[in-house]
């Protein structure tokens, strides 16, 4: 199978080549050798090489900076995605959109089904989700995988902002009213394999670690490991700090736990206990 994967410098999309099964044939081009904000570079490089599968791993992901930069968040999560729809549609391949839980505006505390409405409260969530509605005008042929708080070796995340944060200070305030699930990207890579073998596969699937907890939690969790295994000293002072304490350009969901039981049911592919993950995560770290 040939494959195309956008966004491969990114902790998705370096994942998912390094786990890239036997019998896919992958083209990774940067984005200086394919600019996704150029439909004609796009359709191109589709018609000459023809990939069978796109995987959009590419992605504006700087959340609070898409509030004054609205016009590039829309331009790579929306526009692109719409331009990489229209080109897959044209030599028949499937598309795989990755997109987030900042699509809802969260709150009530339950688990959000796929089905559950769409209010995003973010420049970049509204981006996301016009990027899920571009995908998905491909019919049976589009796939959108929607995750949330990725982290993983590579890439930036809030693991490595909590490291690098823990070096340099004694004390630190976690935001801890917005609940969550950390999801491991080399388990977002390995469903997304799964789901290249499944060809009925198709629409909207929920995808997250479990179990469920706060940044708060998540900081707690990294902090003990990161001394246990040597990566820091000591673990700073946490404070947990309301949303209202802890003021940001872009506004957060409060709770954005997402329900994953139809990609189990569907597909056997079960959520990943992302406190395993970031042990290995945080022990691949320690390793020159």
């Amino acid at each position: 199978m040939r494959v195309l994967v956008t966004g491969a410098s990114g902790q998705v999309g370096h994942a998912l080549l390094a786990c890239q099964p036997q019998g896919i044939e992958c083209l990774a081009p940067t984005s200086h050798e394919l600019d996704l904000s150029e439909p004609q570079q796009i359709s191109q490089l589709l018609s000459q090489w023809r990939p069978e599968l796109i995987i959009n791993a590419a992605a504006y992901t700087a959340v609070d900076r898409a509030e004054s930069d609205p016009e590039r968040a829309f331009a790579i999560n929306a526009s692109a995605v719409e331009h990489l729809s229209a080109a897959a549609g044209a030599i028949g391949a499937r598309l795989f959109q990755l997109s987030t839980d900042y699509v809802f505006a969260g709150g009530t505390g339950a688990p959000l089904t796929e089905d559950a409405p769409c209010k995003p409260l973010n420049v970049y969530g509204t981006s996301k989700l016009a990027g899920e509605q571009a995908a998905l005008a491909l019919g049976e042929q589009a796939l959108v995988l929607r995750t949330s708080w990725v982290f993983g070796v590579h890439g930036n995340n809030f693991v490595k902002t909590m490291l690098r944060l823990g070096a340099e200070r004694q004390q630190l305030g976690i935001v801890c009213d917005q609940t969550g699930g950390p999801t491991p990207a080399q388990a977002i890579a390995q469903t997304l394999w799964k789901l290249a073998d499944l060809p009925d596969a198709h629409g909207v699937f929920h995808y997250s670690g479990n179990p469920p907890c706060s940044w708060y939690d998540f900081a707690q969790r990294i902090f003990a490991n990161a001394v246990q295994l040597g990566l820091l000293k000591q673990a700073p002072k946490l404070t947990p700090l309301t949303t209202a304490e802890y003021p940001t350009a872009a506004q957060r969901p409060a709770s954005t736990v997402l329900d994953c039981t139809r990609l189990q049911r569907e597909c056997g592919i079960a959520q990943p206990d992302w406190t395993c993950a970031l042990t290995s995560c945080l022990q691949q770290m320690t390793t020159p």
